[in-house]
């Protein structure tokens, strides 16, 4: 299958590519199925979640990990079980990032991450029960050398 994309031009995929999201992401609930596509050169730190449903609508989003290496978001009981996981350890974590010029002042938000099980391809987007994360931390932020 082909898939013309913001970002990457025409992709490739196959259907086990998707990643489901069974109730769609803050303010985009209808769209449930995105491709997650890396971008040349971050070594995997950003990728675009790219709707396989709308070519003009994809998501950049960073491995809050590289940024913050004690980053721990801790799911909801609820959200283990809807992602079919043990704990919130099981899971992959993505942020989103609004990208501005200067980098510096783009922003990731630590405290909605997209949680991805990569066994079932499904992920969801949540809200942490934290207040040591905010929606609109600056890149800038971060120590130095750890963005690639």
């Amino acid at each position: 299958m082909e898939l013309s994309t913001k970002y990457f031009g025409q992709v490739a995929y196959q259907p086990e590519d998707i990643i489901t999201f069974p109730s769609g992401l803050f303010g985009f609930e209808e769209e449930r199925e995105f491709l997650m596509l890396p971008f040349a050169g971050s070594g995997g730190n950003m990728l675009c979640f790219q709707s396989v449903a709308q070519p003009s609508l994809a998501f950049i989003a960073m491995d809050p990990f590289a940024l913050k290496p004690d980053y721990a978001p801790l799911l909801s009981p609820e959200e283990l079980r809807l992602m079919e996981a043990e704990s919130s350890h099981d899971l992959c974590y993505y942020v989103m990032c609004v990208a501005r010029e200067p980098v510096g002042a783009s922003t990731v938000n630590l405290r909605c991450p997209v949680a991805v099980n990569p066994e079932l391809h499904r992920a969801m987007q949540v809200i942490l029960d934290t207040q040591e994360y905010h929606m609109r931390h600056r890149l800038d932020e971060f120590p130095k050398g750890e963005v690639d």
